[in-house]
C-alpha cells in the first residue's frame, strides 16, 4: 500500500511516521518551499505526549520545551481563583509540555526525514487536485508532475484545498472573537513551570506559559501568551499580517498584579501575530472513496485547551492502525471515520460553548467583575474542581481517558 499525505504539518508528519513504524510506505507533499520555525507556542497534553512518546520523540520534545507542574486561574485583578497539578505531577504518565510550534514542527520534520528519507517529504509541492478511480488515486500540483497513490490523505490544515472540492460551500466560522499571539523574554513566572489563564472572555482574556528555558544564558524563559478579545464587531483579524499593538494594550494596560505586569510583559514582545478565532461547523463524513480528512481538514477547531494538536495526533495513530487491519484501503478509510468523526466533533463543540476557561467565566458571573474578599462565599474549589475535570472528560484527556489509548 502508499499512501500520499497532503500536507507536511503536525498531522501529515505524525501520519507518516505512525505508517512508517506498521509498514505502510507514504510520502508527504507540503506546499511550503522550506521548512521554516515559524509561529508561537503551542501546549501538548497528556494524550497528545502519548501519541509522540509512541513515535519515539518524547525526549526530544521534552528537551526542547518545558514540562508544566501546574494550572492556575486568576481573574482579571491577579486574585488566585483556581489551580491543579498538571502531565507527571497530576498522575498521567506522560507529561504536558510547552513548546514552540516552531520547534516541534522541526523534530517532527528531521525525524520523518531521518526514517523514512529525504525522499519521501516533499516540499514545494502545492496540490491543486485529486481524482481517483478503482486503482487509486492521482494527485496533481501545481508547476509539478502528478503522482499516483493507492489512497490520498489531506492533511492541509483549515483551508485545505481538498476538503473544498468535497465540500464546495465550505465556510469559516466567526464568533467576533480575535487573538493576538506573542512571546516575551522575561524571567520565569510562579516559578517557570506554570500554565496561567487570566480574566475571561467577556471581559479580557490572557493566556500565558513558558515554551524555551534559560532562551538567553541569562536566566530569562520565552514566554508565551495570547491574548482573546470578543467585540460586537465582527472584523476580522488577518492571519498574513503582524498584530498591532494598539489593536489590544488599551485592555491590559492595567493589568498589573503583585506576581506579573501583564502590560510589560506585552510591551516587551519579540513579536506580536495576529488570528481570527474560528473553526468550522463539524461534518459526519470525512471519506471520499480513496481519499479522506484529517486533522484540522477534518476538523478545524477553535485554539482552546491546546487540543488541536491532539486531536491530530489521535487522527495519525487511528488512521494508520486502521490501514494496518484492513486489506480494503477503502474499508480502512470509513473505519477511521467512524471511530474518529464523533469524538472529534464533540471536541469542536465543547470549545465552542464549553471552554477550558469556563471556570474564570463562573466566577466572574457569582462574584461580579470586582476583586473577591473570600472566593469561598460564592463557590468552592471542590464545584471549581469538578468544571475542570469536566472539561478534560468531553475533551478526552481525563486521567483514565488518556490511559486508555482509545481515550
Amino acid at each position: 500500500m502508499d499512501v500520499a499525505i497532503i500536507g507536511g504539518g503536525i498531522c501529515g508528519l505524525s501520519l507518516a511516521l505512525n505508517l512508517r513504524q506498521r509498514g505502510i510506505s507514504a510520502r508527504v507533499y507540503e506546499r511550503a518551499p522550506e521548512i521554516k520555525p515559524l509561529g508561537v507556542g503551542i501546549t501538548l497534553l497528556p494524550h497528545a505526549m502519548r501519541e509522540f512518546t509512541a513515535l519515539g520523540l518524547d525526549d526530544a520534545l521534552l528537551a526542547a520545551g518545558i514540562e508544566n507542574r501546574e494550572s492556575c486561574f486568576f481573574n482579571r485583578f491577579g486574585q488566585l481563583i483556581y489551580k491543579e497539578p498538571r502531565g507527571k505531577f497530576a498522575g498521567y504518565q506522560t507529561p504536558e509540555v510547552g513548546i514552540h510550534r516552531g520547534r516541534l514542527h522541526l523534530i517532527l520534520y528531521e525525524t520523518a526525514r531521518a526514517k523514512l528519507g529525504s525522499d519521501a517529504v516533499l516540499l514545494d509541492h502545492d496540490a491543486t487536485s485529486i481524482e481517483q478511480d478503482e486503482a487509486g488515486v492521482t494527485v496533481s500540483f501545481n508547476k509539478r508532475e502528478s503522482v499516483r497513490a493507492d489512497l490520498a490523505v489531506a492533511c492541509d490544515g483549515i483551508n485545505s484545498a481538498i476538503r473544498k472540492r468535497f465540500y464546495p460551500q465550505d465556510r469559516l466560522a466567526f464568533a467576533g472573537i480575535n487573538t493576538w499571539r506573542g512571546v516575551t523574554r522575561r524571567k520565569p513566572i510562579l516559578g517557570g513551570r506554570t500554565y496561567m489563564r487570566v480574566g475571561s472572555i467577556l471581559t479580557g482574556k490572557m493566556v500565558i506559559y513558558p515554551i524555551v528555558d534559560n532562551v538567553d544564558a541569562e536566566g530569562n524563559q520565552l514566554i508565551n501568551w495570547m491574548a482573546e478579545i470578543k467585540r460586537d464587531s465582527f472584523a476580522q483579524n488577518d492571519w498574513n499580517k503582524p498584530g498591532n499593538l494598539a489593536d489590544l494594550f488599551p485592555l491590559y494596560q492595567n493589568w498589573r498584579f503583585d506576581w506579573l505586569d501583564v502590560a510589560q510583559m506585552i510591551r516587551d514582545a519579540d513579536q506580536i501575530l495576529e488570528y481570527p478565532m474560528v473553526d468550522k461547523d463539524p461534518i459526519d463524513t470525512w471519506t471520499f472513496g480513496r481519499v479522506t480528512l484529517a486533522g484540522d481538514a477534518a476538523h478545524p477547531m477553535y485554539p482552546r485547551g491546546s487540543n488541536g494538536a491532539a486531536q491530530a495526533a489521535i487522527d495519525a495513530r487511528t488512521l494508520a492502525d486502521m490501514l494496518r487491519e484492513h486489506s480494503d484501503p477503502r474499508a480502512a478509510l470509513k473505519a477511521y471515520e467512524a471511530a474518529r468523526a464523533a469524538p472529534a466533533a464533540k471536541v469542536v463543540r465543547t470549545n465552542r460553548e464549553y471552554p477550558p476557561d469556563f471556570i474564570n467565566i463562573k466566577v466572574e458571573e457569582l462574584v461580579g467583575d470586582k476583586p473577591f474578599d473570600d472566593l469561598d462565599k460564592y463557590i468552592s474549589q471542590d464545584e471549581l474542581r469538578a468544571l475542570s475535570e469536566n472539561y478534560k472528560r468531553i475533551a478526552g484527556f481525563a486521567l483514565a481517558d488518556v490511559a486508555s489509548r482509545n481515550g
